[in-house]
C-alpha cells in the first residue's frame, strides 16, 4: 500500500514481527537491546504494544528485552535539552523539574516501544535520573540494578551488565548513531581527548527534591555511524529487513571490543 508520501508501505501483525525477528536471527533465550523506528517498519496493526509483544514472543520465558527510557530533558537547561526555552526560564527549570521516579517519569524521546515496555507489567527500570534503561524478562532485574548516577554507561551500568550477559543489539530501522551501545565502548577507550563533564539532575535525596551535580564521562556520538559502517563492512554484516525497515541483529560484545580498539585508534 502507498502511504501519503507516495512511499511504499507494509502493514504487519504480530506474527508477522515474530517471523520477520526470527528470520533475522533473533532467538528464544536472548538478552537483547534494542533501537527502532516503528514508522520505518509501516503500520503495525496494533502499534507498539505489538511490537513490544513480538519481541517478547520471540525472546521467550528465558530472555530479556532491554530498551533506553532515558529522560535526558532533566539536566541542566545550560546543556541545550530545553534549547527552545528562553534563558529566563532556566532558574525556575532548575527549581521545579520534577524529581525522577523511575516508577513514574516516563521516557523523553525514546519512541513508543520505550515507552510501552517500560510501563509493562513486570517491567525493572534503572536508577539514573536522565540515562535509564527499561526491561522485561529473565534478567530484567539484574540487568538494571545499581545504576550510579556518575557511571552513566560505563562497567557497572546496563550496558556493561549487557556485555556481560554476551548480549545483542537489535537495530530495526535506525543506524548506528542511535546504538547506545557503543557509548560503552567509549567508557572502555583512551582517546587523547577523553574527559569527564559536570552534569545536574533532579532527584529524590533523603525524602526531598533536589538538584544535584555529578560527574561523568563526556560522551560524543559523532563517529559512531562510520564506526559501525566500518564495523559491518569488515565483518560482513548484511542488514535484513521486515516490512519497510533495514534491520541489523549483532553480538554487543565482539562490537563493543572492536570498537574500543578503533577508538583508541582514531579518536583524538
Amino acid at each position: 500500500m502507498k502511504g501519503t508520501t507516495g512511499e511504499q508501505r507494509m502493514i504487519l501483525t504480530r506474527e508477522d514481527l515474530v517471523q520477520g525477528l526470527r528470520g533475522c536471527g533473533l532467538q528464544a533465550g536472548s538478552t537483547v537491546i534494542a533501537h527502532s523506528s516503528m514508522r520505518k517498519l509501516g503500520f503495525i496493526v496494533g502499534g507498539a504494544e505489538t511490537l513490544v509483544r513480538a519481541l517478547l514472543d520471540v525472546v521467550g520465558e528465558e530472555g530479556t528485552i532491554v530498551l533506553p527510557s532515558q529522560t535526558w530533558k532533566n539536566l541542566d537547561p545550560e546543556t541545550g535539552v530545553h534549547g527552545e526555552e528562553p534563558e529566563a526560564w532556566w532558574p525556575i527549570i532548575r527549581e521545579h523539574w520534577p524529581a525522577y521516579d523511575k516508577a513514574v517519569t516516563p521516557s523523553i524521546g525514546m519512541g513508543a516501544a520505550a515507552e510501552t515496555l517500560r510501563a509493562w507489567p513486570g517491567a525493572e527500570r534503572s536508577d539514573h535520573p536522565a540515562r535509564s534503561f527499561a526491561a522485561v524478562g529473565k534478567h530484567a532485574a539484574e540487568v538494571t540494578r545499581d545504576h550510579d548516577l556518575r557511571n552513566i554507561f560505563g562497567d557497572g551500568s546496563p550496558l556493561a551488565k549487557l556485555y556481560e550477559l554476551d548480549g545483542d543489539i537489535l537495530l530495526i530501522g535506525v543506524g548506528h548513531d542511535k546504538n547506545t551501545s557503543l557509548h560503552l565502548a567509549e567508557y572502555r577507550a583512551n582517546y587523547p581527548g577523553k574527559r569527564l563533564a559536570t552534569e545536574n539532575s533532579a532527584i529524590m535525596v533523603d525524602g526531598k527534591r533536589s538538584w544535584v551535580a555529578y560527574e561523568t564521562l563526556a560522551v560524543d556520538d559523532a563517529d559512531f555511524v562510520r564506526l559501525g559502517e566500518l564495523y559491518e563492512r569488515e565483518h560482513g554484516i548484511v542488514p535484513q529487513r521486515i516490512g519497510g525497515a533495514e534491520v541489523r541483529l549483532l553480538k554487543q560484545r565482539p562490537l563493543i571490543d572492536w570498537a574500543v580498539n578503533w577508538m583508541n585508534a582514531n579518536r583524538s
